[in-house]
């Protein structure tokens, strides 16, 4: 893999951490696809009951990689073709779908910038601890785009319809409190403490009941889309495949023997 995107699995948690600090982890075509694979990777990887996606350097990530967007857009002109904005399909797309999708929780510790695309990698985690120097940027209308990276969909799901679409048709840099504030992140910490905070997190969800997690994941989803009724059926699907799991046998054996649950993730 490469190393613009580094991938390492330890008991259960995937760390995928974006890899181009110079860049302020702007994402080329490289890293696109490294990213992509990563993520699939974690998806697909039943020893992988957690994830946590963070980057390197000063920034979270910035989105596209502007320069690389310049030389394809150019590229596109001399040939009369429209391959460029292929990008969304081919790379962006299956991220945001395998970060949201996959039955495990995702959590995202935010280092810095968080834009665009960057913003939609964000936005598309379960959980989103963040450092408090980070801003959040929508950018897409500031270069005249409109939003990608699932940020249509997961933005107004997180603040509402009229907040989103303040931020959108008017791209501002919103620090990290009043991120918090909005609803946009779940936690913000020191800068200094972030790694530490992100991982002990992403670690305590890799240790805990995999299929719980992964229905509750379900169940937030289904029920932001569908009406009380249908959702009242989806929850006693989603409950029916967690009380039979052996984790939920081992945390009411462990609330008997007043003891710490060990769960298995299954």
């Amino acid at each position: 893999m490469a190393d613009t995107v580094l991938y390492e699995v330890t008991d259960g948690l995937a760390t995928i951490t974006i890899n181009r600090p110079d860049a302020m982890n702007a994402m080329n075509t490289e890293a696109k696809v490294a990213l992509r694979e990563a993520v699939l990777s974690a998806a697909a990887d039943t020893a992988v009951r957690a994830v946590l996606l963070t980057a390197t350097g000063r920034a979270f990530c910035v989105g596209q990689d502007l320069k690389e967007h310049i030389s394809s857009l150019t590229a596109d002109r001399e040939a009369g073709t429209g391959n460029t904005m292929s990008t969304v399909q081919e790379h962006y797309n299956p991220i945001i779908r395998a970060l949201t999708e996959m039955p495990k929780p995702v959590v995202a510790g935010v280092n810095g910038a968080a834009a665009g695309a960057g913003l939609g990698f964000a936005l598309a985690a379960d959980y989103r601890i963040v450092a408090e120097n980070s801003v959040f940027n929508t950018s897409f209308a500031g270069v005249a785009l409109t939003a990608d990276s699932g940020v249509s969909w997961t933005l107004p799901r997180l603040i509402g319809h009229g907040r989103a679409a303040d931020l959108l048709l008017f791209p501002r840099s919103v620090p990290a409190q009043e991120a918090l504030d909005l609803g946009l992140v779940n936690r913000v910490v020191p800068a200094a403490a972030l790694a530490a905070e992100a991982t002990a997190v992403a670690r305590a969800l890799a240790e805990g009941p995999t299929v719980a997690y992964a229905a509750l994941k379900a169940s937030l989803s289904y029920g932001t889309d569908h009406g009380l009724a249908e959702t009242l059926e989806k929850e006693d699907e989603l409950q029916s495949l967690a009380g039979a799991s052996e984790d939920h046998a081992i945390a009411v054996q462990a609330f008997i023997d007043k003891a710490r649950p060990k769960y298995l993730g299954r």
